[in-house]
């Protein structure tokens, strides 16, 4: 059977198939501001409550100012200190209920980023290549960070102030319109010039939001590949290309994020001026009607107190504006992962007790970019027994191991442990039995042992760092770290910089025995160790082969004549199958890779023996 992922190396933005009936998972759909405030309604609805309190209680304050003025015009100082007084309640109260209204509202905005953090995680464990293929780590981080970020203020301090206009309008301008229809019409009459405002800034800004925070995006990118890369940097003296390579980014960000600001910064002056304009409407009219005597100089306070209360809501919004466009921007970014396709899915149907190790493969094919890179493989492995697989580069040996581990859309009915379709076998599971230990060992920033402890699940408990320093003996690498600075809590450095190809396989080689699988699978685990040590490894794979099933990828003939059986790989086809013995006896590629390296090993002897 045959799979093509061709489209693996594309751009996949679908959704992941549904949930299950009853089960709604939000790294499955994504997230959407709808769904923000239904997950939140609570925080909301008791941050509602305290700032509707806090926005009566200030629209309460202007009534007691007409009062207290015309008091004072009415020679009443009595009354006018009692609402004076009231004045100072009602404004503590709102600024308590005020500050309630924020701790409420704004650590909404913080749980949200926190279950989208969660969420982010937890999808970027289960997308597989074709997804980092197209996104960068330092664009991924720009998402969990910055984007994050833009989203938390759109929760937080954006819902807070759309709501807090919401409440305003509905505070005080029924109370403008009672005292003075004609007066408060006035008032508002430019008031639909900020909605034509925002409308029209809404659009260009999220557009220019979305440049700015992909501007960042592109900038931690490049940051975090000169910065992972810096001693090939300083070894080809490339310091100056790469500093001209960041300024660019840099210039790239800095025009995406000034282009946002100039358009932001025009909106701010026009919706003040609007503002300023509506308070001078209230005077200029107001104070002909309080000179008619249709109002007292109490009403026209009171209603340019109502009309702040308004107006600053109102100029809020072009603000808010600015942050709905960030913050929706933002959440697409988001939810571009959140919504992309695993390459493998968990759709678990058969049940699986403790494994024993068989493995089965039948006819499976492989494509990928629309370039066949496996085809009819078939081969067993009885449980407990060892495979050597062998071939040139190239020849499909990695992919090989990433199908039987699942880290690759493994095809349906091709591959088998115990006898059970792998591709039903819950993914937990699976990874549980079978152990792939890559021949491109990726290092922790971190020390020694709990790279290899890493297995373990808690690398810093005492116990996970004892069998850490067990396994790193059964490697032979004790020695060696022995002699580094700090031992086994020496820091290896961003992807083990510190340490050679070999110690670094031989970390990788450690931390796979310390899992303890069923099956385990080696990618080619001495590729860059030399002949003593690779004799020594080649024992502890022996010994750690005890009681499993062994699958090893090699070159190198010395190692796949351990094994219980071999086979050769050419061109994703298996063109060759049997014990060591019965191999060499052949005149195939196994028996002329083994001639070849016999002779290279004769004269590398010869070349030591006379220096």
């Amino acid at each position: 059977m045959t799979v093509d992922t061709q489209d693996l190396s594309r751009a996949n933005d679908t959704r992941s198939p549904p949930p299950p009936p009853g089960v709604e998972s939000s790294a499955d759909s994504g997230w959407t501001l709808g769904r923000i405030a239904q997950a939140n309604r609570k925080s909301f609805v008791i941050g509602g409550v305290f700032l509707v309190a806090s926005t009566g209680l200030a629209a309460l304050i202007p009534q007691l100012l007409r009062g207290t003025t015309n008091a004072i015009v009415a020679a009443d100082g009595a009354r006018g200190m009692r609402l004076s007084l009231l004045m100072i309640v009602a404004a503590v109260l709102g600024a308590i209920a005020r500050i309630f209204s924020r701790i409420w509202i704004f650590n909404a905005g913080r749980d949200v980023e926190y279950d989208l953090r969660a969420d982010l995680l937890k999808r970027l464990h289960i997308l597989g290549p074709s997804f980092f293929a197209r996104t960068s780590a330092g664009e991924v981080m720009s998402r969990a960070t910055n984007d994050l970020a833009q989203v938390r203020l759109l929760v937080g301090f954006g819902a807070l102030n759309i709501v807090n206009a919401v409440i305003a309008y509905a505070a005080n301008i029924p109370v403008m319109l009672a005292r003075s229809p004609k007066l408060t019409l006035a008032a508002l009459a430019p008031f639909p010039v900020f909605i034509f405002l925002t409308r029209m800034f809404a659009k260009p800004l999220f557009a220019r939001s979305r440049e700015a925070q992909e501007a960042i995006g592109g900038l931690s990118e490049r940051a975090q590949q000169t910065l992972s890369a810096m001693r090939v940097v300083r070894a080809y003296r490339l310091e100056d290309p790469e500093a001209a390579a960041f300024k660019k980014r840099s210039d790239d960000s800095l025009s995406a994020n000034l282009a946002l600001a100039r358009l932001r910064g025009s909106l701010w002056p026009i919706l003040g001026t609007s503002a300023a304009i509506a308070s001078l409407i209230v005077l200029w009219f107001g104070g002909m009607m309080v000179a008619r005597g249709e109002v007292t100089v109490g009403d026209l306070l009171a209603f340019q107190g109502h009309l702040a209360l308004v107006a600053w809501p109102t100029i809020a919004l072009g603000y808010i504006v600015t942050i709905l466009a960030r913050g929706r921007a933002s959440l697409n970014r988001i939810n571009e992962i959140l919504r992309a396709e695993p390459d493998v899915v968990d759709q678990a149907s058969a049940s699986m007790g403790e494994a024993r190790g068989g493995l089965r493969v039948e006819k499976l094919g492989f494509s990928l970019g629309g370039r066949e890179l496996l085809r009819d493989v078939t081969f067993s492995v009885p449980a407990g027994s060892s495979l050597a697989i062998v071939g040139r580069t190239g020849a499909g040996k990695s992919v090989l191991l990433h199908l039987l581990a699942r880290l690759l859309p493994t095809p349906e009915s091709s591959v088998f442990l115990d006898g059970a379709d792998v591709t039903k076998i819950e993914l937990a599971t699976l990874r549980r039995n079978v152990c792939l230990a890559q021949q491109e060992a990726f290092l922790f920033s971190t020390t020694v042992a709990r790279n290899i402890a890493f297995a373990m699940g808690e690398p810093d408990e005492q116990k996970s760092i004892a069998r850490a320093t067990e396994a790193a003996t059964e490697v032979q690498l004790a020695d060696e770290i022995a002699t580094m600075p700090d031992g086994f809590d020496t820091v290896v450095g961003e992807r083990g910089v510190q340490l050679s190809g070999g110690q670094k396989q031989r970390v990788s080689l450690a931390r796979a025995l310390l899992a303890a699988p069923k099956v385990l699978l080696l990618d080619d685990p001495l590729s860059a160790v030399d002949a003593r040590t690779e004799s020594l490894i080649l024992d502890a794979i022996d010994r750690a082969a005890a009681g499993r099933t062994l699958l090893l990828v090699t070159h190198r003939i010395a190692a796949a004549s351990r094994c219980d059986h071999v086979i050769v790989l050419d061109e994703g086809r298996v063109v060759e199958s049997g014990t060591h013995e019965t191999l060499l006896k052949g005149t195939g590629l196994y028996a002329r890779l083994y001639e070849k390296q016999r002779i290279e090993a004769e004269l590398e002897a010869m070349e030591a023996s006379q220096s």
